[in-house]
């Protein structure tokens, strides 16, 4: 099959959250399973010199957005498996930020309006039209309008529902290219809304997990947007994301202070290696916690701030939170940190080689989401063989089994209802367990066991596709 996947970020080009790297990796997986990828991304003022310097420039156009006549690049950037095209025009994407910015509805519109443009000016053959999030979501409804046997099929992933792409309605005038009779399939509460767009017109819609595909239809998950996702609840599925495993592999990975491969001893280097790095105290015996996480509430950060005390009183423990965001959280975060020298750490940022330093230096990673589409960190601390403690929430739940301590079975630890003293509780579970060589050694097993790769899921996105183009899915 010819597949295109549209995105606003792809790792390691340029990334904000797990987005980036879900299109970093799926694509490779499909190509690898013989089909032809194309991905197409905005020429993002991030994106690494080597990068741009390898690029070629294909061509240039003019693009309409409405009456604006705005300049368009080609470049192409092509790998072994995968040609990704950029869509360059200063103007939308030389900026510091890839969203957030006053002008973000023109941006995307832009994108997509260059996007149609250099399908029709490449001659691209798409069998299907694979778009991301609400940066995407004109796309198939674009598509839709033009009513003709040749389409491809459109496939729309939602990352993250509670970011849908919602502008004033005065973005239908100035912006789009649709008519007025569609004004309605555009418009919710007063604002134009892009992922509803996408809803209504995708072939197929999927989540990145399928306990997050059932949740979205109710609320709170469906943030607003529940109605219609139950009226397409029948072209509506929910499909896991995995990680580039080869990427993320503890055995190879030069990030790290020390390589290994179900090697605890060497492991353990890894921790004594950050506590003399962080200024921490050496301690080997004593579990080490992390939390790699945006500042936002809905990572249950909240939660943390609620048992941190509990936790000190009555537990030798150590933990260190790498990420940025929320102020409030940040300011909260520090002042743990100025009252607990010897055993908590906060960073204020977000650095790709130290967060695989954390996964590798730790025994615990924390998510205690209170609610996560996927979730990409529990899977990576998988990989660097750290036991996730999770709330059982949208992937989290799919991906996170809970350890019995008399089958051995499971491989982290989660607890059902966002409240503190469940999470306490479950915390204080897993530190007895990891205080017990036997059930320790029982869990280790287990979690070296875990499916994590994306080849089972791009299997399922194949036989997705298949049944698209030949009608059998349910359309």
């Amino acid at each position: 099959m010819n597949i295109v996947m549209v995105a606003s970020e792809c790792a390691p080009f340029f990334k904000t959250g797990g987005l980036a790297d879900v299109i970093g990796s799926l694509p490779s997986a499909l190509a690898g399973r013989g089909h032809t990828l194309s991905v197409f991304l905005p020429k993002h003022t991030s994106l690494p010199l080597e990068i741009a310097e390898q690029a070629t420039f294909l061509q240039s156009f003019d693009v309409r957005v409405k009456w604006r006549k705005q300049y368009c690049g080609l470049y192409l950037y092509q790998t072994e498996e995968i040609s990704y095209y950029f869509i360059d025009n200063e103007y939308y994407f030389k900026r510091p930020a890839l969203y957030g910015e006053n002008d973000d509805a023109e941006r995307y519109a832009f994108f997509t309006h260059a996007c149609l443009e250099a399908f029709e000016r490449l001659q691209l053959e798409i069998d299907i039209l694979h778009c991301h999030d609400w940066q995407t979501g004109l796309l198939p409804a674009y598509l839709h309008q033009r009513r003709t046997e040749q389409l491809p099929k459109t496939v729309f992933t939602i990352h993250n529902l509670k970011y849908q792409g919602v502008f004033p309605l005065t973005v239908f005038d100035e912006l789009l290219h649709f008519e007025e009779n569609d004004r309605p399939q555009l418009e919710m509460n007063g604002a134009i809304n892009f992922m509803k767009t996408a809803l209504l017109h995708a072939d197929w819609i999927t989540t990145v997990s399928p306990s997050y595909a059932r949740e979205i239809m109710q609320q709170p998950f469906g943030e607003g947007l529940e109605p219609i996702l139950w009226q397409r609840q029948h072209v509506l599925s929910g499909i896991l994301n995995g990680i580039d495993d080869e990427s993320y592999h503890p055995g190879r990975d030069q990030a790290l202070y020390q390589t290994y491969t179900h090697q605890p001893a060497r492991k353990q280097l890894n921790k004594v290696r950050l506590q003399q790095e962080l200024g921490l105290p050496v301690l080997t015996e004593s579990p080490l916690f992390v939390m790699i996480s945006r500042l936002v509430e809905e990572k249950g950060i909240p939660l943390l701030l609620e048992v941190v005390d509990q936790l000190f009183s009555s537990e030798t423990m150590q933990i260190i939170i790498l990420g940025d965001g929320d102020r409030r959280l940040a300011d909260a975060l520090q002042n743990v940190a100025a009252r607990y020298p010897d055993s908590f750490r906060f960073i204020g940022e977000f650095n790709e080689q130290l967060a695989r330093k954390l996964y590798a230096a730790s025994d615990f990673l924390l998510m205690p989401s209170r609610f996560e589409p996927c979730g990409l960190s529990q899977l990576i601390a998988l990989r660097y063989e750290t036991v996730p403690i999770v709330r059982e929430t949208g992937g989290l739940k799919d991906t996170i089994r809970p350890f019995n301590e008399c089958s051995g079975e499971g491989n982290g630890f989660s607890f059902t209802h966002y409240r503190a003293d469940d999470f306490l509780h479950t915390i204080r579970y897993a530190i007895q367990q990891y205080a017990r060589p036997e059930k320790w050694r029982q869990l280790q097993l287990t979690m070296y066991n875990s499916h994590l790769g994306w080849d089972q899921s791009a299997r399922i996105y194949e036989q997705l596709y298949h049944q698209l183009l030949s009608g059998e899915a349910d359309i």
